[in-house]
């Protein structure tokens, strides 16, 4: 665990980790464990959709990447789920640079490449506002 990352209060809960690249989408879901944080992995958002309908109250923290394969993106996800469930914090991730106007309200954008440092600084920065971890370099 990153020395830093020991700052954190107890993390609990779930999280949805939508991401095209299964390295990159196994690495997210690890470090979310190494957090505390029990994670869900879907390669498209159609079906992390479907599987999040199925869930009357949602899911503390979606986090999807942008470019996904699949009829729905990234935004839609996360217009859909902040719709649905307005306190679920979301993240955003790309490759490409998104003009930061288009990102949802009151979700996070993480530009790729990801720095896993970053994911756990904005996920401490939505799970535990009250708490910041700040990145240390």
């Amino acid at each position: 665990m990153h020395r830093e990352w020991g700052k954190l209060l107890p993390v609990t809960g779930w999280a949805v980790v939508v991401e095209h690249d299964p390295t990159l989408r196994m690495l997210m879901v690890e470090i979310l464990t190494e957090i505390g944080l029990r994670s869900l992995d879907f390669e498209t958002a159609d079906d992390a959709l479907n599987y999040l309908l199925s869930m009357p109250e949602g899911c503390p923290l979606v986090i999807a990447d942008h470019d996904l394969p699949g009829h729905l993106k990234g935004i839609g996800l996360i217009k859909k789920v902040k719709a649905r469930w307005p306190s679920t914090a979301t993240i955003l991730t790309s490759g490409y640079g998104l003009d930061a106007s288009i990102v949802p309200y009151s979700t996070l954008y993480l530009e790729k490449p990801l720095f896993m440092d970053d994911l756990v600084v904005a996920v401490a920065k939505l799970l535990q506002p009250g708490h910041p971890l700040r990145k240390t370099s």
